[in-house]
C-alpha cells in the first residue's frame, strides 16, 4: 500500500523538475518589472519628463522625510523606468532587484504603511532574485555576471 507521504513526496518531485529556477526567475523578473515601470509611467510626461503631477504628489501625498520632492519625484520616476528594463532583459539583475527592495521598503514605511501584504508579496520575489539571481534565460548568464 502507497502511503500519502510516498505519493505526496513523488508529486513534489515532479512539481520540482516542472517549475524550474529558470521559470520562477523569468516570473518574477518580468512581474515585478511591469509593476514598476507602470508606476514609473504615471510620473511622466512623455519619455522621461517628469509631471508636475507627480512633484505634487511627492509633496502632498507621499511626503518623504529626506528628500525634496522634486528630487524626489524625478529619482523615483527614473529608477522606476531603469531597474524594471534591466530585469527584463536580466541585467545586473542582483543590483536591479536590491534597488527596487530599497523603494519598496521606503514605500513600505513612509509612504503606505498599511500596504504590508502587497509590500511582502513584492518583497518576497524581489528576494528570491538578490538571492538567486536572474537564471538561465537573461543577460546575466549570457555576459557570466552571477
Amino acid at each position: 500500500m502507497t502511503s500519502v507521504r510516498g505519493v505526496y513526496n513523488r508529486v513534489a518531485v515532479k512539481l520540482d523538475d516542472l517549475v524550474s529556477h529558470a521559470l520562477l526567475a523569468t516570473v518574477a523578473r518580468v512581474s515585478m518589472a511591469s509593476l514598476f515601470l507602470q508606476s514609473g509611467r504615471t510620473k511622466v510626461d512623455g519619455w522621461l519628463h517628469v509631471s508636475d503631477g507627480a512633484v505634487e504628489l511627492f509633496r502632498d501625498e507621499y511626503k518623504l522625510p529626506v528628500l525634496s520632492p522634486e528630487l524626489a519625484a524625478h529619482v523615483s520616476a527614473y529608477a522606476e523606468h531603469l531597474f524594471p528594463v534591466l530585469l527584463v532583459v536580466g541585467l545586473f539583475t542582483r543590483l536591479s532587484a536590491l534597488a527596487l527592495l530599497g523603494m519598496t521598503t521606503v514605500i513600505e514605511v513612509f509612504v503606505y504603511p498599511d500596504a504590508w501584504p502587497t509590500h511582502l508579496s513584492w518583497a518576497g520575489l524581489l528576494l528570491y532574485l538578490v538571492a538567486r539571481g536572474a537564471g538561465p534565460i537573461s543577460m546575466d548568464r549570457l555576459l557570466g555576471i552571477k
